[in-house]
């Protein structure tokens, strides 16, 4: 079944139900986020040493890679780790996202480089969960029934039309999950009245991916990556689908790098209970 996602905190973590045994979260910005200390002895650092902490990273930014202070997001990412409540040792796992089909087992202390981390807490030092960052894609959060395998997914047009869904799905599957029994959650990401791409990518997007194919709300060619996640979970035969409406491009709790450019990227959490 396919039905909206809840909102269980709204300033800071939007809670979406990963089914009974475990948690998903998306973050926005943030009400706190961007009053996390810059660091440096009695006031904030030089600019170039620590990011635009009230411009294009203004807030909760989470993602090391785009430009932003490191002490800065590694301090968001505690205060994250904190929120969720996780005991002090418990760290979670994070990927150097390249818009592949690539799926990589999440483990401690390890960034591996692929677009959907899988983690099965029967392993040996599972990582307490695993998480995706993005700023228009699609960040995906599945669980089984029981929380013994959590993923989170980068799904970009790239990704998304190469297949990194249905593998994220094919390596549960292995893992031992049932299609029937998954939970899914679809996050923030920009919609596809405001996703405009030139039209022969829109045709050949279509070709690969028909729900995918969309036109803007000014009438030009787009793509709705959010409709090609949907169709391919749907087809997978994920017993249930959340889909959260928000649009990145449209609304303002969240990064987006269309509208933004240089910009900070919002995380989904997925925590085995």
């Amino acid at each position: 079944m396919t039905r909206e996602t809840s909102i269980a905190q709204a300033s800071d973590l939007i809670e979406v139900d990963l089914g009974p045994g475990a948690r998903g979260y998306f973050t926005t910005r943030g009400q706190q986020g961007g009053s996390v200390p810059s660091g440096g002895e009695g006031g904030a650092e030089p600019q170039s040493e620590r990011g635009d902490a009230v411009g294009a990273y203004g807030g909760w930014n989470l993602a090391l890679h785009v430009g932003d202070n490191p002490r800065r997001v590694h301090e968001h990412r505690c205060r994250l780790e904190e929120l969720l409540g996780l005991r002090q040792g418990q760290h979670l796992a994070w990927m150097n996202q390249v818009h592949s089909s690539v799926v990589a087992v999440a483990q401690a202390e390890r960034t591996p480089t692929a677009d959907a981390l899988v983690l099965d807490v029967r392993e040996t030092r599972a990582p307490a969960g695993c998480c995706v960052l993005v700023a228009d894609c699609v960040p995906l959060l599945l669980a089984s029934e029981d929380g013994s395998l959590v993923a989170a997914v980068h799904a970009g047009r790239r990704g998304m039309l190469d297949g990194i869904v249905p593998a994220t799905i094919q390596t549960l599957r292995r893992a031992g999950a049932a299609s029937a029994n998954l939970w899914a959650a679809v996050g923030p990401a920009i919609c596809g009245a405001c996703y405009e791409i030139p039209e022969h990518m829109r045709t050949l997007s279509a070709q690969r991916e028909p729900a995918c194919a969309s036109r803007t709300s000014w009438g030009s060619a787009g793509l709705d990556v959010v409709s090609g996640v949907v169709a391919q979970l749907e087809r997978a035969g994920v017993g249930h689908i959340g889909v959260g409406r928000w649009c990145t491009y449209e609304d303002r709790r969240f990064y987006s790098y269309r509208r933004d450019g240089i910009t900070g990227r919002l995380a989904g959490v997925a925590v085995p209970r």
